[in-house]
């Protein structure tokens, strides 16, 4: 009887992650949000978004539902501005969890200044782990806030478009929207 208990219990104090659908210029992306901030942006077509989701569920402990938040109506106006060319930075809220690794490298990927790139080396040196730069392009893949934490600014350290979990076509759409180059998604 006391284990019916402890699960009822558990599951009365378990939280939601509300999940929505957010339409950009280069497809759907899914969007989720705690009561703190948003979670989650992950395109649509990502491979292994379940596996994203899954992890989104033991992080926080959370079950995912459906519906509507506080930042989802500021998270669509920033996307429209910065797709439009007008926001180069984000103020929505977030919730960011992860390994204390995972979390540093994302830090490093918010300092990354609108329309610059950096290399994964350059990244490794910036968390002062500089021999890391596998284990930092691997955070960089299980980032789960596309756009807004900038994993599509790190490049090859020769320069040329490396992994990218929206793909490659969208890491030089976003690059080439950051440096003020045409990128009307008619012409992609």
């Amino acid at each position: 009887m006391e284990n019916i208990k402890a699960i009822a219990t558990f599951k009365k104090n378990k939280s939601t992650i509300s999940i929505t659908k957010i339409p950009t210029p280069f497809g759907t992306m899914i969007a989720g949000a705690t009561i703190t901030g948003i979670c989650m942006l992950e395109f649509m077509d990502r491979k292994m978004l379940e596996t994203q989701l899954d992890r989104l569920k033991k992080y926080y402990s959370a079950d995912l539902a459906k519906g509507d938040s506080q930042f989802f109506i500021q998270l669509n106006i920033e996307l429209q501005e910065y797709f439009s060319g007008s926001r180069k930075t984000f103020d929505v809220p977030l919730d960011i969890k992860g390994t204390k690794f995972q979390e540093a490298v994302w830090d490093a990927l918010l300092a990354i200044p609108y329309g610059k790139t950096i290399s994964y080396q350059d990244q490794a040196i910036a968390i002062n782990n500089p021999k890391a730069v596998r284990a930092v392009a691997k955070a960089n893949g299980d980032n789960r806030i596309g756009i807004i934490i900038p994993c599509h600014r790190v490049i090859g350290k020769n320069g040329k478009m490396t992994g990218y979990v929206g793909g490659i076509w969208r890491k030089e759409y976003l690059l080439d929207l950051e440096t003020s180059v045409n990128c009307d998604p008619q012409y992609l």
